[in-house]
C-alpha cells in the first residue's frame, strides 16, 4: 500500500541524510540522468539551500514505511535567474516573475518499479494541493532521453515552452509550464 506524505523544511532536513540521498543516488545512478560521482554531493548542498527558499514543500513516497520517492520545490522569487538560460526566445510575459508567481518542481525520483503506477501522479498532485501560485515549472531532459517523463507530464497538462540550460556546464533541458490557474499582473 503507497501513501503520500507531505513535509515542510524542518521534517525536510531531518530526512535528508541518509534517505533523501540514498534514494537521489539510486534512481539517478540509471541512465539517461547519471551526470557523474559528484553529483549526489552536489544535489545535497543543494537541498540544504533549497530548504530556505520561500514556499518549500517536500513530498515523499512510500510503500509498507518504505520510502519509494520523493520530489520537492520552492516559489521562484521575483528577481530569479531561473529564466536565463533559456536557449529558445521566449516572450517576456512568460519569463516575468513576481512574488508567488511560480512554483518550481527541483528534483522528482521515483524508484522503476512504482512508475506508470499512479504514484508519480499523486505525489505531483500532493505537492500543488493548496498552492497559491499561479503556475508551476520543471525541467527535464529532452525526448527521446527522458521519453516516459515527458509523456506523464504532458498528459498532466504541462507544455513546453522552450530549452534550457541552467549552467553554463550543465546539459540542455526542456523547460516545462502548468498553468494552475488564471494569470494576475504583478502587483506594483
Amino acid at each position: 500500500m503507497t501513501d503520500v506524505r507531505t513535509h515542510g523544511p524542518d521534517a525536510a532536513r531531518d530526512l535528508l541524510v541518509p534517505n533523501l540521498r540514498d534514494l537521489f543516488a539510486e534512481v539517478y545512478a540509471e541512465p539517461p540522468y547519471y551526470d557523474g560521482p559528484d553529483e549526489v554531493a552536489e544535489f545535497v548542498g543543494n537541498f540544504g539551500k533549497r530548504i530556505l527558499r520561500p514556499g518549500f514543500r517536500l513530498i515523499t513516497g512510500h510503500d509498507n514505511n518504505q520510502m519509494i520517492g520523493f520530489l520537492y520545490g520552492h516559489t521562484l522569487p521575483a528577481d530569479t535567474a531561473w529564466w536565463k538560460g533559456l536557449l529558445t526566445p521566449a516572450p517576456p510575459a512568460l519569463t516575468a516573475e513576481w512574488d508567488n508567481r511560480t512554483v518550481v518542481i527541483i528534483d522528482f525520483v521515483l524508484r522503476a518499479a512504482y512508475r506508470r503506477r499512479g504514484v508519480g501522479r499523486a505525489m505531483h498532485d500532493a505537492f500543488l494541493a493548496g498552492r497559491s501560485e499561479e503556475r508551476a515549472t520543471l525541467l527535464v531532459r529532452p525526448e527521446p532521453e527522458a521519453g516516459p517523463a515527458q509523456t506523464a507530464y504532458t498528459h498532466w497538462g504541462y507544455r513546453r515552452v522552450g530549452r534550457l540550460r541552467p549552467f553554463p556546464d550543465s546539459p540542455e533541458y526542456d523547460a516545462l509550464v502548468l498553468d494552475l490557474r488564471p494569470p494576475t499582473p504583478p502587483h506594483p
